[in-house]
């Protein structure tokens, strides 16, 4: 099993956590659910500190469980993070660097003889359930039930209405009436109150917020609808201030529409009595910036700017794909009853290639041998032990081919981050995230020897990252 590098400690603890939970016997393990948000930026929280947010069924969960303030994702886009979450491999080493394409690459798909934890879950005897957003391949080959879910309801593909959705549910596409955040959370609920009698596993993966926000409950609009809202950088030059801050609106309202039916289904948990015995964990997909650098949208993001910047070669006018801070950290709580310190907070570097081998470990399930697995066990972190050498840089990649050309690979440390476009080298990165973390000043061509060297350093450890996944672009 692979590993990163400084986390041998780590692996011996982990590995002896999951031999101590591997004896649980079916009816002891936990119920699992992870709710998996569509675009949610790590800002878009209230348990962050962003009073905008109006959050308080996510906040809760940070009250009651574990608050992760740096988890990321690798790949700020939605099929790649997809994929990375359930193999914990790099979308480089699976064939899924940008989102899947429904018409350009109606073929490309997750391969389904690769190891996934849902089905590991259901070997060992867990119900597995998935309601909402796939978008990891429309083939039949390629149906989250291959991929160990009994269940699916939802939509194989990206982007679907925001009310009155066509979606597939008992293997066939049907209509439903209604806001798309609340269909899907009845069927989500649904699946609890039909399955609770044994352990299960839920993921739910929500449409919102991604776009279209619009239209969304009177309720989860009505703090917003006459709101001005403070926006990051308003100075920012030809920013378009007023659509931001009606984009702005739009998203929060979006996020709530989450956040109401969240509570929805903590409710259920607590009518039901189970939520002493149930894990809910909270992330998202990728995050997001809205009008932060001059952009919104995600890895692949768009200037929202009176006058965008002209095209070049391989970025049409528009366009401005990045890793940013605010596209590769997501929000992310854990709450697990009698095994996490309520309120707590982790600040070590966790990404959603560690979900893997940490929910077999809160399953009591062996991680098998031959499965080749990028992240760790997060678990010991989570239960508030410190373990030593754990290892705080983080490796991430995104090569984009749809509205953009680019191959970029990022190293980040709690410092420095660097990005390269190997694709274009003037498009090349270098922050200094003490003293800018706002990464508003590009230091790439800095002429200060102890800058050139730091630039060294994080390029020698990309290109050790991409050796180690074969990832081929820097010899193209």
């Amino acid at each position: 099993m692979w590993c990163h590098r400084r986390s041998w400690c780590g692996l011996f603890v982990g590995a002896w956590m999951l031999a101590a939970l591997a004896s649980l016997s079916a009816a002891e393990r936990p119920n699992i659910i992870f709710v998996f948000t569509d675009d949610q930026a790590s800002w878009a929280l209230g348990a962050s500190g962003n009073s905008l947010a109006k959050t308080p069924h996510m906040d809760r969960l940070a009250k009651e469980g574990v608050y992760l303030p740096n988890s990321f994702t690798t790949t700020p886009v939605c099929s790649p993070s997809r994929a990375s979450l359930m193999t914990s491999r790099y979308g480089s080493e699976l064939g899924i660097t940008d989102w899947i394409h429904p018409r350009n690459e109606p073929r490309l798909g997750l391969d389904p003889a690769l190891p996934v934890w849902p089905r590991l879950l259901a070997e060992a005897g867990y119900q597995t359930g998935l309601v909402g957003k796939w978008h990891l391949g429309l083939l039949d080959s390629q149906h989250p039930t291959h991929f160990g879910f009994q269940y699916f309801m939802g939509h194989r593909a990206g982007g679907w209405a925001s009310v009155n959705p066509t979606l597939e549910k008992d293997g066939k596409q049907q209509k439903f009436q209604g806001l798309t955040a609340d269909v899907l959370a009845d069927h989500a609920l649904e699946y609890v109150q039909e399955h609770h009698e044994k352990p299960f596993l839920l993921c739910w993966h929500t449409r919102a917020p991604h776009t279209r926000w619009l239209p969304v409950a009177e309720e989860d609009m009505a703090p917003y609808k006459n709101l001005d809202p403070p926006i990051p950088n308003p100075d920012y030059p030809q920013l378009d201030v007023a659509r931001v801050k009606r984009m702005t609106r739009e998203y929060l309202a979006s996020v709530r529409s989450v956040d109401r039916n969240l509570g929805r289904l903590l409710k259920l948990l607590d009518d039901l009595k189970l939520t002493e015995k149930t894990i809910v964990i909270f992330s998202s997909d990728h995050g997001y910036s809205m009008g932060h650098n001059g952009i919104w949208h995600k890895g692949n993001g768009h200037w929202v700017l009176k006058m965008p910047p002209p095209a070049t070669k391989n970025i049409p006018r528009g366009q401005r794909p990045n890793m940013y801070d605010n596209s590769v950290k997501v929000p992310t709580m854990v709450r697990w009853p009698g095994k996490i310190k309520p309120g707590s907070t982790v600040t070590e570097t966790v990404t959603n290639l560690d979900w893997f081998p940490s929910i077999l470990a809160m399953a009591g399930v062996t991680l098998p041998v031959q499965a080749k697995v990028r992240g760790r066990n997060i678990v010991p972190l989570l239960q508030g032990n410190k373990v030593p050498g754990w290892d705080n840089d983080f490796y991430a990649e995104y090569s984009t081919h749809h509205q953009s050309r680019t191959h970029m690979r990022m190293y980040r440390t709690a410092k420095w981050k660097l990005i390269r476009d190997f694709m274009d080298p003037e498009r090349d990165e270098l922050y200094d995230l003490v003293a800018d973390p706002a990464e508003t000043k590009n230091l790439v061509k800095s002429n200060d020897p102890r800058v050139r060297q730091v630039r060294e350093q994080l390029h020698g450890r990309i290109l050790e990252k991409m050796k180690a996944n074969q990832d081929k672009v820097a010899d193209r």
